[in-house]
């Protein structure tokens, strides 16, 4: 694989305040990477740099082999960007808006029209392409962007919270419809959200930014070692009946370190595994047991370690 953006000290300020600092960024080809962080801590601008709409203070970046500040225009020709809320004329119809999109990427008319066919049946909106975009939900809207992005054939894509606002299965759809994407067409996806469940699900690899730094990237099995250390095991405990007293007699066990309520019982974090124990306790304490299961680091636990650190 080679390697779809990279930056080496990409930095922007403006004026005083320092949004992205140092960045040293790689995204992969083929790969769906996840770019996490909070409300102002420099995703956009990240983004508005890789896509040559704003200039670094200092560094530099290439995407798909290009500087987006010398050749912004062979950026765009190349990498589809679908912002948080996308723009369309209401008063057109999906396929109009589609068409126009293809006119102002210079794709021929014929050429256009197929296009503009296939990506409406891409995303699901094949029976509504005639549909004025006012008719439409904010799902369909979505969709409706990402069809717009697929317009040029883009190798790579940048999605800003595309289920953001999106009802549960409508999420779900975007997110089958992006994993498609990724694999049928090997297209790179950057995808920038604050749903960590969502990226945990679809991402290869993410990326954590706070305060304009980006702390940490890699694969998140890798990340989920790392914030373990020696709690090696982790479980989780649900039981039935009354359990008065469960919590404390747990913590008399050699071996658990933490123990955390979860709504669907208890989270154990262990030095060791110590289910043998707990089973034993389960028994003498003549509980029904619904599940005991050894469980990874979720990505929630992940940000959350490197957020607090940073």
């Amino acid at each position: 694989m080679s390697a779809v953006v990279e930056t080496n000290s990409l930095t922007k300020r403006y004026h005083e305040k320092l949004a992205v600092n140092a960045l040293n960024l790689t995204i992969e080809e083929g790969e769906i990477f996840g770019f996490l962080g909070p409300n102002g801590a420099g995703k956009t601008t990240t983004i508005l740099m890789l896509l040559g709409l704003t200039e670094p203070t200092s560094g530099k970046a290439s995407v798909c082999g290009f500087d987006p500040t010398l050749d912004p225009l062979e950026v765009k020709r190349r990498v589809g960007y679908l912002p948080e809320n996308p723009g369309f004329y209401e008063d057109l119809s999906a396929r109009e808006n589609l068409l126009y999109m293809a006119r102002l990427n210079r794709i021929p008319e014929e050429e256009a029209r197929r296009r503009t066919a296939e990506v409406l049946d891409q995303v699901g909106l094949g029976e509504d392409g005639r549909r004025l975009v006012k008719e439409y939900s904010r799902g369909m809207k979505q969709r409706l962007g990402i069809a717009e992005v697929l317009v040029k054939k883009p190798v790579a894509v940048i999605l800003d919270e595309p289920t953001l606002g999106i009802d549960p299965d409508g999420a779900i759809r975007i997110l089958e419809l992006i994993r498609s994407l990724n694999r049928e067409r090997n297209l790179t996806v950057m995808l920038s959200s604050h749903a960590l469940q969502q990226v945990q699900e679809i991402c290869s690899r993410v990326g954590i930014i706070v305060k304009g730094r980006l702390i940490v990237q890699g694969q998140m099995d890798e990340l989920g070692r790392a914030i373990l250390k020696e709690r090696q095991w982790n479980f989780l405990l649900e039981v039935g009946g009354g359990a008065n007293g469960l919590e404390n007699d747990l913590r008399g066990i050699n071996g658990i370190d933490e123990i955390e309520k979860r709504s669907h019982g208890l989270f154990l974090r262990c030095t060791r595994d110590v289910r043998a124990e707990v089973m034993a306790l389960i028994a003498r304490k003549n509980l029904p047991l619904l599940q005991l299961r050894s469980e990874d680091p979720t990505l929630e636990e992940i940000y959350l370690k490197y957020f607090r650190e940073a």
